[in-house]
């Protein structure tokens, strides 16, 4: 195991770590394969999982059409509706109960609010494009190409 840190952390981890006016950092272990692979330990001056404002929930279960039939489909991928919002842009065009394909084309940033899917694992590659995704690890520029 290696470690690596950047900023103020404590001399030891899991401990009481005070910032400069006597009140506590919240502390966050962050791992996608469980602690018994590569984490993170994670400050924060407030909680990573305070939770400011609930919106409506959306359902993102996809609906088919055909059930149990192939047939050659063309998805004309580069034709999919624009929409204002990136979680309503998202069109399931290949679906089974492991993995979803799904096609968006949104015409605005999320400035207004921050999108985690809690549900399963996104892999999103741009092709057409660019912005910045804001992660607890700082900014992170994409274009075309980027997964």
């Amino acid at each position: 195991m290696h470690y690596h840190s950047l900023g103020n952390i404590p001399a030891k981890r899991h401990t009481q770590f005070r910032k400069k006016d006597g009140t506590l950092y919240n502390e966050q272990l962050f791992s996608t394969e469980g602690f018994s692979d590569m984490y993170s330990l994670l400050y924060h001056n407030h909680p990573p999982t305070m939770i400011t404002q609930v919106g409506e929930p959306m359902n993102v279960a996809p609906i088919t059409i055909h059930d149990k039939q192939l047939k050659h489909r063309s998805l004309q991928g580069f034709s999919i509706p624009t929409e204002d919002d990136y979680l309503e842009s998202r069109k399931p065009v290949l679906v089974n109960n492991d993995c979803r394909i799904i096609l968006a084309a949104p015409r605005k940033s999320m400035t207004e609010y921050f999108y985690k899917n809690a549900d399963a694992d996104e892999c999103i590659f741009i092709h057409v494009g660019s912005g910045t995704l804001k992660t607890m690890y700082g900014d992170i520029r994409f274009e075309y190409g980027d997964y």
